[in-house]
């Protein structure tokens, strides 16, 4: 199970994914989906390569977290997939169309579920799942256009 390790066991996963791709060598079904998740952000290929996996992003530093952002995307495929919460398929599917591309859709989603995860955290209770969707589904109003420049 993924979301039973610590921090550093997840960041070796995807190190390790990638080591292993990288080599050409067989992926388990998760691995797969690490490594796919991976290349569609090349702007993290190198640091996952060279950098330790117990580099800290304080918030402070205003730097974005390549592991927190690769794993955020990974939820949302979980979450479209099962369509859990119920309702996140088909928000999901109007981004992708608004967007002309999934993987956008995703990014205007990240910033939804890490508020949420957040919120759950400091009220040390589980994620609300209504105000969750309630925050994808005002997503359409204020996403940009696809030729936003």
């Amino acid at each position: 199970m993924i979301f039973g390790q610590d921090r550093d066991e997840l960041r070796r996963m995807y190190s390790d994914a990638w080591a292993t791709a990288k080599r050409g060598m067989p992926l388990s079904p998760l691995a797969a989906q690490i490594v796919r998740v991976i290349e569609e952000h090349p702007e993290y290929q190198t640091f996952i390569e060279q950098s330790s996996i117990t580099v800290e992003f304080a918030p402070a530093e205003g730097r974005e977290n390549p592991w927190l952002h690769m794993g955020l995307h990974l939820a949302i495929r979980e979450q479209v997939a099962t369509d859990r919460p119920a309702g996140i398929r088909a928000i999901f599917e109007r981004l992708a169309v608004r967007f002309g591309d999934s993987h956008e859709a995703e990014h205007a989603m990240l910033e939804c579920l890490a508020e949420s995860l957040w919120e759950a955290q400091r009220n040390q209770a589980p994620p609300d799942e209504r105000r969750y969707l309630e925050r994808l589904r005002q997503l359409p109003e204020r996403a940009r256009s696809p030729a936003r420049g």
